[in-house]
């Protein structure tokens, strides 16, 4: 069964798409945590960090190119912003397909 995530790459849904490229599609949250709340996910189904292997690592490189185009593109590269990657249940992960939040906007506080 496909997550919600391959449905949207797969252009099966409706999502408002902020950047791609080969192997991460970006997205607006439909639920924003802040002003500025886009989600980097990746082509590859990988359903957790847990599951990651040695031979998806250059994925990394990818999410962190888009996050800084995203970050420059949305005027955050001088302000700051918070990427974050939750990992199971517990930590919030509720799509098992490796993804990644970017928020800023307004000043984001401690974490905690």
């Amino acid at each position: 069964m496909q997550t919600l995530f391959e449905k949207i790459i797969e252009g099966e849904l409706p999502a408002e798409i902020v950047y791609e490229d080969e192997q991460v599609v970006a997205i607006k949250d439909k639920f924003p945590k802040a002003p500025i709340h886009l989600l980097i996910i990746t082509r590859k189904v990988i359903p957790s960090v847990q599951e990651m292997q040695e031979k998806d690592l250059p994925l990394l490189g990818a999410v962190f190119q888009g996050a800084q185009k995203l970050a420059r593109e949305f005027g955050l590269e001088e302000r700051g912003y918070r990427l974050v990657v939750n990992n199971g249940s517990e930590a919030g992960q509720t799509i098992s397909h490796l993804h990644f939040h970017l928020l800023g906007g307004h000043p984001l506080g401690p974490m905690g």
